[in-house]
């Protein structure tokens, strides 16, 4: 028997900031799980899941809430996040950067670009699986 289809996808708007790190954190590792990812890929989608909800609510372009679509394949996990503010996605990012670590977003991910939208501009954040 082979494995399962580990694409899945996800998408949470959250309102309340709250609960924003919370339900973030398991949808997040539910779907990485899901996709067989290894301990260490888990954590470190964990880390970027964590910058997310402790910066993304201040970058929302209105009171809709933060908007987070999560993807997995066999191989990688993608978030999209906005729509944001104008200059949100590199604010967000920025918001990552600690001191003595680095940005910790860029240092687990493969890709991480800002693309813009008639809607707002989305951070697309691109890591791997692969151990």
């Amino acid at each position: 028997m082979g494995r399962p289809d580990p694409s899945n996808e996800a998408t949470v708007i959250l309102r309340r900031e709250s609960l924003v790190g919370p339900v973030l954190g398991r949808v997040i590792g539910m779907l990485a799980a899901r996709a067989d990812a290894p301990v260490d890929r888990l954590d470190d989608v964990l880390l970027v899941s964590d910058a997310i909800a402790a910066h993304g609510p201040s970058q929302v372009n209105d009171d809709t809430g933060l908007q987070v679509h999560i993807r997995t394949t066999q191989d990688t996990l993608t978030l999209r996040i906005g729509p944001l503010a104008p200059e949100g996605g590199a604010a967000l990012l920025a918001a990552a950067d600690l001191p003595g670590v680095g940005n910790i977003v860029e240092q687990v991910s493969e890709q991480v670009t800002v693309e813009p939208s008639s809607a707002g501009e989305h951070l697309v954040i691109l890591v791997s699986l692969s151990a």
